[in-house]
């Protein structure tokens, strides 16, 4: 049976990494934009995807956050917010730019994945107070409560590659069949392909 910290994980990931991308895609089908985002979309929205994450699995945030139904309401709210706006920018980019959200994608996976490391590599629990707000329920020990936090950790390390590695694949592949259509609709021969 799954812990507290387990279970949040499970639809923290089904919330920013299954249901935020879809939903985005679905969007950008809904919406067809021929423009790019403007400038400074892509790191704003890289930003407070990560900014949410991170802030949101401090424990500081978390511990309360798991008491609190509308605290934690908030929480899940903001996590699936950030992560559409994140994805529907990502999945704008087209052509010549399209370096950048797979970039995004790189940097947003290494900082994800560093989360669930810290989860599973941490020499004690960082939660400690999650299951003590739940009167009927007998205090789990210390291991059970680390052990809790390592899957947690676990979930995390499985999706991050799932969703954000496949995702640049997808738009590296995109990128790549993009720039073949160039080349076919303009090719370029002898000295003008020098100029």
């Amino acid at each position: 049976m799954m812990g507290p910290l387990a279970s949040h994980m499970v639809m923290h990931i089904l919330l920013m990494n299954l249901l935020a991308p879809v939903a985005a895609m679905t969007a950008c089908g809904v919406w067809h934009q021929r423009r790019e985002p403007v400038g400074g979309a892509l790191a704003f929205a890289t930003a407070a995807q990560l900014f949410g994450l991170w802030i949101w699995h401090a424990p500081p945030l978390l511990t309360p956050a798991l008491a609190s139904v509308r605290l934690h309401l908030l929480m899940y709210g903001t996590l699936f917010l950030t992560a559409l706006l994140y994805w529907w920018v990502v999945l704008r980019f087209r052509g010549s730019h399209s370096w950048k959200p797979i970039l995004s994608l790189l940097v947003t996976s290494k900082l994800y994945c560093l989360l669930g490391v810290l989860f599973v590599f941490a020499p004690r629990a960082l939660f400690t107070g999650m299951v003590s707000h739940n009167p009927a329920a007998v205090a789990p020990t210390p291991e059970a409560v680390l052990a809790d936090q390592q899957l947690a950790g676990l979930l995390m390390l499985v999706a991050c590659p799932t969703s954000y590695v496949l995702g640049g694949v997808v738009l590296g592949a995109r990128w790549l069949f993009a720039m073949e259509a160039d080349e076919i609709e303009r090719p370029n021969t002898g000295e003008e392909a020098w100029t």
